[in-house]
């Protein structure tokens, strides 16, 4: 790539954006008008792929889904408890049998089981429960179902009887409607950019700029939704991290646009220079994050390398709204965006002198931000993976009570069973077989109750349910999983004709976990060698990607860190409304990693830009920190806790996955920001001196180089001649 060519693209398009901003805007609402059209042709409800290729419980997800289709749709409980007399008793029994009569008549059921038969009552019958069979998918089923489902289960609170339900149906009905975080974190960030530019307009152009683009990017993902089988929760994730860089994006142009008005550039110059510099930034930024996301891909596993598509989806769209949408309004409202007072945007004295500081001491910043970052990530080392049941669910919830009344009643075992999917190698299923393996079970360790064998009606498949004696979380009931397929299975049937699969979601979390963590090591080579390779590219240097890298992986392990400790040890959990020992979801380090990785190389960017850009006007290395740390660290710590709340805010939702991402990240920014950003890579860069804008000449000739400072000098030429070896 030509040196110059990016940054006079962007620069000539912000030029003619921002002079004829009329006609922009037009195109602006005209592009918006033709992807929605496009997406309500072709989109449509999500059918999301929860394959995990290769593994035990996808292989007894295909076989009960070819033979017994019935037992691989969804399914809910409901759980019908009382206070006084027995659920037997003739008024309750009535209220039971209405619950279920109006369960029944809904769309895609096919059956629920008898709450008052035997096994499905408890012994002081006080309670029972009904499995509710859908003839679809979890994926299938819309909120409206859900809804339905709850509406219709609760017709049986009525003479003393209290109805809860738990399953995937119901946590489809029970989502919440008000996006409360998105609205939590615009709020913030309106609160900060106002302090930070002291102008609404100002602050409302840099939130148009994100905006605009979290608004393409989830019309886009609704359009392909279907087609591409993205999970519903893809969408969500996308607007949380489009919020967050989307506004980080907007905010670095808009500054470095008003520093342009302020310096006596006309408004198309201003425009074209901040493209030009603080745009090229963006983009690379934004590139980095999306090579970092859509590593996931390398997993091989369909619904983690989708929520990648959607993430990088996310990304594109906040990049190419941040350097095209914000041309437009700053043409726009041009009059209101120049600073009253020259001394917004001149370089901070304060943080002038905190480079100083660093500068004078550089080795104590680097080596004591190191160790804090060391300090935090401890409590990584003990983390657990799993999958958070209802069990760890708010106590108000419906699927929280009902998870809890039938462990009381049943054991915790009773959430997390296991199936077995038999089939026949040929023929029909051996039955001598089948009892000889049912017998097995039953006198297994940790296996408190059999149910079945469940025969199809060609005879040639089964499914048997294996009750643990244990919660679905114990590292005991994962034992089991491992010691039935590894043991107890195979000599049970040894000699005969079937194939037996250890499969349901208990096993199948097991098998998630333990493929992603397969393909980690190749994941974060993948990762961290072509975000190196993008540095490289960007700052033609070695040391400076490299050492980036390092610490980049030092912020995410103490975001892990954080996670632990809250999530799993407890630690101020009730505050989020989550309880204490909660497994850590088994993607989420994963997408955490992806996301953080990238979103860590924005600030770097940000700062090393700035830095960069002093040196080659002449500064010397130290001088370069100083100078380039007062005129961005001020806009790199309001993004940074702009981007932390937005996650942050995330929190106050129901579904502990998605507090966990917005504890995790949000944590991860300010981390990063206040001791990488802000300690440890000034420090660094001091450290460096003139090595840190040095790579070798071969390098130099074969990777593509992307300027950072939108033209050409010659100090930069002087530096690229240098021999080989470091001065």
């Amino acid at each position: 790539m030509c040196r110059t060519a990016m940054s006079a693209l962007l620069a000539s398009i912000a030029r003619a954006l921002s002079a004829h901003w009329k006609r922009g805007l037009v195109g602006l609402v005209a592009t918006i008008v033709v992807i929605g059209a496009i997406a309500g042709a072709g989109g449509g409800a999500s059918q999301g792929d929860f394959a995990i290729p290769g593994t035990e419980s996808q292989k007894a997800l295909d076989l009960l889904e070819a033979k017994l289709p019935g037992a691989a749709g969804v399914t809910s409980q409901i759980v019908y408890t009382t206070k006084d007399g027995k659920l037997t008793d003739a008024g309750k029994k009535q209220a039971i049998t209405d619950s279920l009569a109006s369960v029944k008549k809904l769309k895609d059921v096919v059956g629920a089981s008898d709450p008052l038969a035997a096994g499905s009552i408890s012994k002081d019958g006080r309670t029972a429960f009904s499995t509710v069979q859908y003839s679809v998918q979890s994926t299938d089923i819309t909120k409206d179902q859900g809804k339905a489902f709850i509406d219709a289960a609760k017709t049986g609170n009525q003479d003393g009887v209290q109805v809860q339900m738990r399953g995937q149906v119901v946590d489809q009905g029970s989502q919440a409607s008000a996006p409360v975080g998105e609205l939590v974190g615009i709020f913030i960030a309106i609160i900060l950019l106002t302090l930070l530019f002291r102008s609404w307009a100002a602050m409302l152009v840099t939130l148009i700029g994100a905006l605009v683009g979290v608004m393409i990017s989830q019309i886009v993902l609704a359009a392909i939704a279907r087609p591409l089988g993205l999970p519903d929760f893809a969408a969500q994730l996308a607007i949380m991290l489009g919020l967050g860089a989307g506004i980080d994006y907007s905010l670095l142009i808009v500054s470095r646009f008003r520093e342009q008005l302020v310096a006596g550039d006309d408004v198309p110059h201003a425009a074209a220079r901040a493209n030009a510099t603080s745009g090229v930034a963006v983009v690379a930024a934004g590139v980095i994050v999306m090579v970092a996301i859509a590593g996931l891909l390398t997993i091989g596993i369909p619904l983690i390398g989708k929520l990648g598509i959607g993430s990088a989806i996310a990304v594109a769209a906040v990049v190419v709204s941040s350097v095209t949408v914000l041309p437009i309004f700053a043409g726009m409202l041009a009059k209101w965006l120049r600073p009253k007072d020259p001394k917004v945007t001149a370089p901070s004295p304060g943080f002038a002198r905190w480079g100083a500081m660093l500068t004078r001491r550089p080795w104590f910043a680097v080596l004591g931000g190191a160790a804090v970052l060391i300090i935090i990530a401890i409590p990584f080392t003990s983390m657990r993976l799993g999958q958070p049941d209802d069990g760890n669910q708010a106590s108000n919830l419906t699927q929280r009570k009902a998870y809890d009344q039938l462990s009381s009643a049943f054991g915790p075992g009773f959430n997390g069973p296991l199936l077995l999917a038999v089939g026949a190698k040929s023929g029909s299923v051996d039955k001598a077989a089948t009892a000889t393996l049912i017998a097995t079970l039953k006198q297994t360790k940790d296996v408190k109750t059999v149910v079945g064998p469940a025969i199809n009606k060609a005879g040639d498949a089964a499914v048997i349910s294996v009750i643990p004696d244990t919660s679905p979380q114990d590292v005991a009931t994962s034992d089991l999983v491992d010691n039935l397929r590894s043991d107890v299975i195979p000599g049970a049937i040894k000699g005969s004709n079937l194939n037996v699969y250890v499969g349901g979601q208990t096993a199948g979390f097991e098998d998630f976990s333990a493929k992603v963590s397969s393909r980690l090591p190749v994941f974060i080579a993948v990762v961290c060698g072509l975000s190196i390779l993008l540095l490289i590219a960007v700052f033609r240097s070695i040391w400076v990607p490299l050492a980036s890298a390092v610490f980049n992986l030092l912020s995410i392990g103490a975001a892990y860190g954080v996670i632990t400790l809250v999530f799993q040890k407890g630690w101020g959990a009730s505050l989020i409304g989550a309880s204490g020992d909660v497994p850590i979801v088994s993607f989420i380090p994963l997408m955490m990693f992806a996301i953080l990785f990238g979103l860590s190389m924005d600030y770097n960017v940000f700062l090393l830009s700035r830095i960069r850009e002093a040196y080659f006007e002449g500064d010397s290395p130290k001088e370069s920190v100083v100078h380039g740390l007062s005129r961005i660290a001020k806009v790199i710590l309001t993004a940074g806790l702009i981007m932390a709340s937005v996650f942050l805010a995330f929190a106050s939702g129901s579904d502990v996955t998605i507090k966990m991402f917005g504890i995790g990240l949000g944590s991860a920014i300010l981390v990063d920001v206040l001791v990488v950003r802000m300690v440890v890579s000034p420090a660094l860069m001091t450290l460096l001196g003139e090595k840190a804008w040095w790579m070798p000449a071969w390098l130099d000739k074969i990777v593509p180089n992307i300027s950072l400072e939108g033209g050409h000098d010659e100090r930069a030429d002087k530096q690229r001649a240098k021999t080989e070896v470091p001065a």
